[in-house]
């Protein structure tokens, strides 16, 4: 019976690089957006923070920070979901994004459009959300694409995150503090499809993992004897 399992991605005990990430913003449009992911190695929070213009784009706009490098790749495979654990928010929405195509770069050194993964949330506090992979939503270009392959989850290449101005439903400063990124088994796996199903059940609402008793006669007993 294999074990539920926490990979750290970023954060937690695979302290914050700024060399992680760089940012992504409107700017290469013709924007004036402007985003910053202020962290170190000694810090326990990932400030995600900056300024969401909706001028320069008339009511568009987004900022961004992604992660850095072209040949990164990590295998999520084993895994159900993402945990994304938040110290401080404005209420603002965000959106969490993966990718899992990268390509060579233009001529002009701007990089070409593939297929994102995202899922929009938000927070006015402490909040620790649980992601499943079928609830990111594939997009192009901001926009959802249907009919498409999945996700490969053995090859993602890419995380982000992401505030959109939602042609003008959202602007200014704006502020996300992030504690950890992790990729989250909730339940346990058996290789044994006839083995009794005694998995470690996963509450998203408070993150807790709670073990099913066995019922039966056997339990009964246990119960009345106070065992």
């Amino acid at each position: 019976m294999a074990p539920t399992s926490h990979l750290p991605l970023f954060g937690g005990v695979r302290a914050w690089n700024p060399k992680d990430w760089t940012s992504s913003d409107d700017r290469v449009r013709g924007g004036a957006s402007h985003s910053t992911l202020t962290c170190s190695p000694s810090s326990l929070i990932a400030k995600f923070h900056g300024n969401l213009d909706i001028t320069a784009l008339g009511g568009a706009g987004f900022a961004s920070q992604r992660t850095t490098g072209e040949h990164r790749t990590w295998d999520l495979s084993g895994y159900d979901g993402l945990e994304l654990v938040i110290d401080h928010a404005d209420n603002k929405l965000y959106t969490l994004t993966l990718k899992d195509e990268i390509l060579p770069k233009r001529p002009d050194g701007r990089e070409q459009s593939t297929l994102s993964w995202e899922y929009d949330f938000r927070s006015e506090g402490q909040k620790t959300i649980f992601v499943k992979w079928s609830d990111f939503r594939p997009t192009y270009r901001g926009k959802e694409k249907k009919g498409v392959e999945p996700l490969d989850l053995k090859n993602v290449k890419r995380f982000g995150i992401m505030i959109r101005s939602f042609f003008g439903e959202q602007e200014g400063d704006f502020e996300l503090g992030v504690l950890s990124i992790a990729a989250l088994r909730t339940k346990r796996y058996s290789d044994n499809p006839d083995e009794e199903n005694e998995n470690d059940e996963f509450d998203e609402k408070t993150g807790v993992h709670g073990q099913r008793r066995r019922q039966g006669l056997f339990g009964w007993l246990t119960g009345c004897l106070g065992l």
